[in-house]
């Protein structure tokens, strides 16, 4: 640790503990402690600090990095904290140390997301603006035609924005493909609720080179030649990027 310190966000992500966005959160809500005393947000922590979450000390000790997929099943909340939500994924998985996940997927969703115990891995997958491809299968409520097909593709107008042009292939009457390289809120839920349909069932089925092959409830871990594909895709992303609320929840 620099003589000068971190923020304390970036101390929990780095120590593996949650992403800088929990980490944001679990500040606000005056769940951590340095020196035993509640910080503001942005505070440095020193080599000698002693920081806490709940009254847990938090050790600087880096564990051995984890990097799993997982095939969330419907029901299951993208949330690190078992307080609030008993469906939790991380009760789920059991994982046996501490990991959290890479974005999120809603809870009526299905398919592919990834953990890792890794904070700065986190930030550069989920910037947008490096465009890193995210797809799914979709299932409508009614056919699809031509027109709306076009429209899903060139983008539309959802949360004060337009979506960004993606891919958008028609597979069966009700089902289609979309990959998309940005993570708003609900997002394909929303378009498909613009050009009024309803989406009756969704699953993430590849995340950057990271495709969906494992049963549902199951999870494996990412193999060296993924992980360094992940990396050379990730290599000009900036380690300081802090996801806003709405990345990655399809």
């Amino acid at each position: 640790m620099s003589e000068t310190g971190i923020r304390i966000n970036k101390f929990l992500s780095e120590q593996g503990y949650c992403s800088r966005r929990a980490a944001d959160k679990l500040i606000e809500q005056e769940r951590v402690t340095i020196n035993g005393s509640v910080p503001e947000m942005g505070t440095k922590v020193l080599p000698d600090d002693i920081v806490a979450v709940d009254g847990q000390t938090i050790s600087a000790k880096k564990e051995k990095p984890v990097y799993i997929a997982f095939n969330k099943p419907v029901g299951i909340v993208c949330t690190t904290d078992g307080r609030v939500e008993r469906d939790n994924i991380i009760d789920f998985i059991n994982y046996p140390t501490r990991i959290f996940p890479i974005g999120r997927l809603d809870k009526p969703s299905e398919g592919l997301i990834l953990l890792t115990n890794d904070g700065d891995i986190v930030n550069k997958i989920l910037r947008s603006r490096n465009n890193h491809g995210k797809e799914y299968i979709v299932t409508v409520d009614h056919s699809i035609n031509d027109k709306f097909l076009k429209r899903m593709a060139s983008g539309v107008p959802i949360l004060d924005t337009v979506t960004k042009n993606c891919e958008v292939e028609q597979i069966g009457r009700k089902t289609f493909r979309i990959v998309l390289t940005q993570g708003l809120n609900r997002q394909i839920r929303r378009m498909c609720e613009f050009l009024d349909y309803r989406v009756t069932k969704l699953k993430r089925v590849r995340i950057m080179n990271i495709k969906l092959d494992i049963p549902v409830g199951e999870y494996r871990n990412i193999t060296e030649a993924e992980l360094t594909e992940i990396r050379k895709m990730t290599a000009d992303s900036d380690k300081a990027y802090i996801p806003n609320e709405e990345d990655e929840m399809d």
